[in-house]
Parts: structure tokens; C-alpha cells; sequence
């Protein structure tokens, strides 16, 4: 049986206590019953579309990758692998021709 990944840290290494499932990296407890709203994290494209786990984009912009003169165009591919939350980058994604790097959801548009 495969339990959820954490919905604070995102670790796969969750053990059930009874009816509750914790986490040990975060010590982060939670009844998997019980869907909490806030935990609901909703990334929206350069247009407005939310954005899932999966899906196909664009670049929206020309982006320049730090610490490297490579810069990705507009209208390069990429796949989204995971959606984290966070200030600075929110996309997970597998970039053609460039490798797996993090991407601010506000410059791209949905495929």
C-alpha cells in the first residue's frame, strides 16, 4: 500500500500510526480523511490557467538560467514533474534541450 507523500515537506517516507499518518523528517501529523483546504496549493500560468502535475508548457518569456550564460527561449517545451509551493520558483519541470530546473509558474503559459 503506497501512502501520500507529505503535504508539508513532500517526503515520501510516511508511516501510518493508526488512523493517522506521519511524517518523521517534519514531525507534520495528519488524518488522510480529512481534506484541509489549505493544503489545497493552486499555481496559476502567464495567463491565468491553473497548472497541474503533468502537464505540458511553454516558456512565455525569454528566461536566463543563474549562474550560467544559457538562456531558455520563448516557446521552448517543457513537462511539469511536481508543483511546489514557494516564493521564488513553483514549477518542477523537465526542459528540452536544457535538464530538470525550477521555474516560476508567472512565465509560462499552458501548452
Amino acid at each position: 500500500m503506497s501512502l501520500s507523500p507529505c503535504p508539508k515537506c513532500n517526503s515520501e517516507f510516511v508511516y501510518q500510526d493508526q488512523n493517522l499518518l506521519i511524517c518523521p523528517e517534519c514531525a507534520y501529523e495528519w488524518d488522510p480523511n480529512e481534506i484541509d483546504e489549505d493544503a489545497i496549493f493552486i499555481v496559476n500560468d502567464f495567463n491565468g490557467t491553473p497548472l497541474n502535475e503533468g502537464d505540458k508548457i511553454t516558456m512565455a518569456k525569454d528566461l536566463k538560467i543563474k549562474g550560467s550564460s544559457q538562456v531558455i527561449k520563448v516557446g521552448t517545451k517543457a513537462i511539469i514533474k511536481r508543483i511546489v509551493e514557494g516564493k521564488d520558483h513553483q514549477l518542477d519541470c523537465k526542459v528540452d534541450g536544457a535538464s530538470e530546473m525550477m521555474i516560476t509558474a508567472k512565465f509560462v503559459k499552458k501548452a
